[in-house]
């Protein structure tokens, strides 16, 4: 593989990483031998597939750590990311890595080499009796690829040379990983400086067996919160939720292998806490609020009081919400407000009504096209929407999106040309409009779902009234053509032209759902994915809200509705906010649905409009936050 003059092995992990390749980059693969072309073909399916990286591993509501980034740091509050929400008392235990002497002259390459080979095949094994006793398959992946680091040519072929040079195995193996994980330690790309982590963890596992050394287990006392330098992957899959409460490492960050395992065992956990953590006496009692990103130290006796306070009304709470999801969403005062879910599948369809969905209000159609070399048939596509109206039956709603790619989300059978900055080129309907056989091949496939369900059709990233007018049209004559005339059309506002010009749109739409992710970045010019950045682009910055209320204006002058589809809607504490400024639809992942539904019972819809007004009066994205904290319910 090749990216401008860098090149790497595409058989090599650490090699591929060490390229640091971003979203959108163009790379060349070159192959060669009788299995080239099926290789070609794996490979690129890889990379298009984010060589198995999900693009929603991040914590799934990210407004917590954004407000924990204004919280000032003292010496009884340590201060970090949140990598796992959460809040829970306990004591410290401090959790150091086994420092492993080992002699840099061995005994001969060939005896040497015999050495190494039996610590990869035991450390192969030992991760295989790991995998066995889990039942999360996340974390088997995880797993999974640490025994694909054990064959890794790079860190192999390093290794060899230094047996070749009398090295013993430890020392060369050791100099290896330790080489490539600062290679990527060094990368300015946050999710490779974070797998870093993979290496030193597979690299201690073999290290230890070269060594003869018994690697310590994590035998931690119950009701532990867990410090630590770092926390290999292997190690946090195995921790006993009954036993480590929380954890706290000093490296990492929300997207790691071990933030990831954390959320997926309910474990409360932060990421680049302060060094003054490694310094805590052990068995000091803190509190751990994985949510906000803090530790607190020594608490007092009215702050223990609150923290378990807090614990159990929030169990408390949690428990009611789940017991009454199925009931219809409304304020306090009985105002309707739909709470829906995205989905991308008819399995997420079904999971979500059972959760309380009250539909679906966003149908990410890009399952349909990705991880594959031809667009979707008709056919193909119907049976697939088909199959979610189904599951939705002929009462509850279901919008579906258009395909929403380009730019940064390319597909490999649909060439777009190189672009320096994607997200402000071809994406959304600027990309059907320029391919209209797509855009009617699924536009027909949609309609057939019209009989099922309560059928909506939104288009992405429209910026204009030349746009939607063109989009309709195409529209207009497949419907004609099948004859399915009882369909809703909205547009997704996710640029600022969108929202200014929501009184324009509405006349020639039947509903706006608000994408607040991306009309942040929009609004604020700063990218969401951005290391140094994305804490900033915070969806309840005034301007961002100021543009939602914008929408609502323009709708409600036109009697159209308003929806949420962004991550915004998820946050229960801002439902009251959204509703306030007239939303009345919101999606929201499906694990949001009850507490969201709780939330607006408890507000009525007087009280969400003060909320807004409130709201909308303030200067800073943090001053919004806490007085959302503040009048929290």
């Amino acid at each position: 593989m090749l990216l401008d003059e860098q090149s790497a092995n595409a058989k090599s992990v650490v090699g591929v990483m060490g390229l640091s390749t971003r979203k959108g980059d163009k790379v060349r693969i070159e192959a060669a031998g009788e299995d080239a072309e099926q290789a070609l073909a794996e490979l690129t399916q890889l990379l298009l597939d984010r060589c198995g990286e999900a693009e929603d591993e991040a914590p799934a509501a990210p407004a917590p750590i954004a407000a924990a980034a204004q919280q000032q740091e003292s010496a009884e509050l340590l201060v970090g990311v949140g990598a796992s929400p959460g809040l829970a008392i306990g004591r410290v235990y401090h959790h150091r890595l086994q420092e492993f002497d080992v002699p840099e002259f061995g005994q001969g390459a060939s005896l040497e080499q015999q050495h190494f080979a039996r610590a990869t095949e035991e450390a192969a094994q030992q991760i295989d009796a790991v995998k066995s006793q889990l039942t999360d398959k996340a974390k088997q992946a995880i797993l999974s690829m640490h025994q694909e680091l054990l064959q890794d040519p790079d860190l192999l072929a390093q290794t060899y040379a230094g047996l070749a040079d009398g090295k013993s195995a430890a020392w060369s193996w050791r100099a290896a990983f330790s080489s490539y994980s600062a290679r990527l330690e060094a990368q300015d790309n946050a999710l490779l400086r974070e797998r870093a982590s993979d290496i030193r963890d597979v690299g201690r596992r073999v290290l230890a067996l070269l060594a003869g050394i018994k690697q310590a287990s994590l035998d931690v006392p119950a009701g532990s919160i867990l410090i630590a330098e770092d926390l290999t992957p292997s190690d946090t899959a195995a921790l006993d939720p009954k036993k480590v409460l929380g954890f706290c490492t000093r490296t990492g960050g929300a997207t790691s292998h071990v933030a990831i395992l954390a959320r997926s065992l309910g474990i409360p956990a932060i990421c680049g806490i302060s060094q003054a953590a490694l310094a805590l006496p052990d068995s000091e009692q803190v509190i751990i609020d994985g949510g906000r990103g803090t530790l607190r130290i020594a608490p007092n006796a009215e702050q223990l009081a609150t923290a378990e306070a807090e614990i159990a009304q929030i169990a408390e709470r949690r428990a009611a919400e789940a017991a009454m999801s199925q009931r219809e969403a409304r304020t306090s005062d009985g105002v309707r407000i739909e709470v829906v879910a995205n989905i991308r599948n008819a399995a997420d369809a079904r999971e979500a009504v059972a959760m309380g969905a009250e539909g679906v209000g966003l149908l990410r159609s890009e399952f349909l096209f990705d991880n594959r070399d031809t667009p979707p048939s008709e056919q193909e596509q119907a049976e697939e929407y088909c199959a979610v109206a189904r599951a939705l039956g002929t009462e509850r709603p279901l919008v579906v999106r258009t395909l929403d790619v380009g730019g940064d989300k390319p597909l490999s059978y649909l060439p777009l040309p190189k672009e320096d900055n994607p997200f402000l080129g071809l994406r959304g309907i600027r990309v059907s409009l320029e391919r209209p056989d797509l855009l009617r091949t699924q536009l027909r496939a949609i309609l057939q779902a019209a009989p099922l369900t309560r059928l909506h059709i939104m288009f992405p990233m429209v910026a204009s009234l030349d746009e939607l007018r063109a989009a309709k049209a195409v529209l207009a004559e497949e419907q004609a053509a099948s004859g399915r005339q009882d369909v809703k059309v909205g547009i997704m506002v996710e640029v600022p032209s969108a929202a200014v010009m929501a009184a324009r749109f509405a006349p020639e739409v039947d509903f706006f759902s608000i994408g607040t992710n991306d009309l942040t970045q929009y609004v604020l010019a700063m990218d969401r994915g951005h290391p140094q950045l994305a804490k900033q682009a915070d969806a309840l910055h005034p301007a961002v809200l100021a543009m939602i209320a914008m929408t609502c204006d323009g709708a409600r002058a036109h009697g159209k509705w308003v929806g949420i589809c962004g991550g915004l809607a998820s946050d229960e504490r801002a439902a009251p906010l959204l509703v306030g400024m007239g939303v009345t639809e919101l999606s929201v992942s499906t694990p949001a649905l009850a507490a969201v539904k709780a939330t607006l019972s408890r507000w009525s819809a007087a009280e969400c409009r003060t909320l807004a007004q409130q709201a909308l009066a303030l200067s800073t994205a943090s001053e919004v936050r806490e007085h959302l904290n503040a009048q929290a319910r």
